[in-house]
């Protein structure tokens, strides 16, 4: 896939994830968020948590289901962006998690899906 066709894949992916969140009561802080440790797609707030979601899109089923590209690498990623995030927020006292939302496009006849798996990384 090009890098531009990727792109818009993750756009329309992380769009999809923000409205997922929303209905189900959170509030978006910020979105793409850059650390020196890599971008945090969404940083949201539900009731007294911060909570750092990483959106996982696939546009076709080819390349197997979007959580198996969370390597152990991308997981120390995400954590370190997590931590760098409330350092640089300290006046957010508050519990945080990191959480991953896979979505898988409609493809070939097949619905689209969203999965949402919560406090992946502990």
């Amino acid at each position: 896939m090009k890098s531009n066709q990727r792109q818009s894949t993750g756009r329309q992916g992380e769009n999809i994830a923000g409205e997922f969140l929303k209905n189900k009561g959170y509030t978006i802080l910020e979105r793409n968020w850059r650390t020196p440790y890599g971008e945090i797609d969404i940083v949201a707030r539900k009731r007294e948590s911060v909570v750092f979601v990483e959106v996982k899109t696939r546009a076709s089923r080819s390349l197997g289901p979007p959580e198996i590209s969370i390597t152990a690498r991308k997981a120390r990623h995400m954590r370190d962006a997590a931590q760098y995030y409330i350092q640089q927020h300290p006046d957010m006292e508050a519990d945080w998690q990191i959480d991953l939302i896979t979505i898988q496009l409609k493809s070939r006849g097949d619905p689209m899906s969203i999965d949402h798996f919560e406090n992946v990384l502990s």
